[in-house]
């Protein structure tokens, strides 16, 4: 899909830069490592309205695998005001997917401990599940293998009105598959021929496609890996792939470079995102997200509550409390 200038309503006009979230020092055990996505409150984007400033300290750009140099960590009041902000405008999104009946299939990409799944989560919370899913595959059966590559992934694609999300894609062929020697040479140089085709096929379709590559730098994978290991509730995020990638690090950048000359397409783009900062790249992201899909306000039905139905009316009693397997109130 062609990329649109339509910002979200809040953005500034077109080729002025959107204000950045006030910046401030936090506590260390204020990490931004995998934070729980917030639900919306009002109270939320009052505070977010109120306390948005320009960010002191611009943002370099984050070009290939070099990430921007790590900056000090959003307060995490601010993080969730804004993020409450955003969701709200995510709602109208959503809303608008579903009145116009769209498609919409987004792509999240990057190296291990990039900040893919907490980005997905982080923008699932606050939207309906009946109109977004999340699609992450695991290893291709041996049936699966047979079939035309992106086969399995097709199977998963949204009807009108639905957003998925592939937390990692058809692009496991030109990364892990490649890298690591998972399938032929004949297989990785099919993909590359075929995949840009692929994707203009879904773009004329009217499938509306977007790719995210989440950027990290190699000292703050280490850390992130790091951290993993000596937490025992993230173990099971490192798995014997991701500890191999360790070994290959410049043979991904080789990959990853290589895909984007095949794959960066006019009609379904590459963004990169710093994700240096997990609180930083979630929120620049979905900012942007927002402002490429041309979404208006859908006017909402007036909702009445029905009178409830009372027990006296109906003659109804309850049944002894001691009757049922009550759980300890521990807390």
């Amino acid at each position: 899909m062609a990329k649109s200038k339509v910002r979200p309503k809040d953005a500034a006009a077109e080729g002025v830069e959107p204000e950045a979230p006030l910046v401030e020092p936090v506590p260390a055990d204020e990490a931004d490592d995998d934070v729980e996505p917030k639900r919306v409150t009002r109270a939320g984007v009052i505070t977010a309205e109120r306390t948005r400033e320009s960010d002191p300290t611009p943002a370099a750009e984050a070009e290939a695998d070099e990430a921007a140099p790590r900056r000090k960590k959003l307060k995490t009041d601010v993080y969730e005001a804004e993020l409450a902000r955003l969701a709200i405008e995510l709602h109208k999104l959503e809303d608008w997917v579903t009145y116009k009946r769209l498609r919409i299939v987004m792509l999240f990409e990057g190296r291990d401990a990039a900040g893919k799944g907490g980005a997905i989560k982080t923008i699932t919370a606050a939207l309906n599940p009946r109109v977004a899913r999340v699609v992450a595959l695991g290893v291709p059966t041996e049936r699966e293998k047979s079939q035309w590559y992106f086969q399995r992934y097709v199977a998963h694609f949204p009807a009108a009105g639905e957003i998925v999300f592939f937390d990692r894609s058809w692009y496991n062929r030109a990364g892990v598959e490649h890298v690591m020697g998972f399938c032929t040479e004949d297989e990785y140089q099919e993909f590359l021929r075929s995949c840009p085709e692929f994707e203009r096929m879904l773009v004329r379709s009217g499938i509306h496609l977007f790719k995210y590559w989440f950027s990290v730098s190699e000292e703050e994978q280490e850390r992130r890996f790091v951290a993993r290991l000596n937490d025992p509730t993230k173990r099971w995020k490192l798995s014997p792939i991701d500890l191999a990638s360790r070994t290959k690090w410049v043979d991904y950048s080789r990959a990853k470079d290589e895909m984007f000359s095949f794959t960066d397409i006019k009609q379904a783009p590459w963004y990169v995102v710093n994700a240096d900062d997990k609180k930083r790249a979630r929120l620049n992201m979905i900012r942007h997200f927002l402002s490429l899909v041309p979404y208006e306000e859908v006017p909402a039905p007036e909702i009445v509550l029905p009178a409830r139905q009372t027990e006296k009316r109906e003659g109804y009693m309850r049944p002894p409390i001691t009757d049922m397997n009550w759980i300890p109130e521990v807390f």
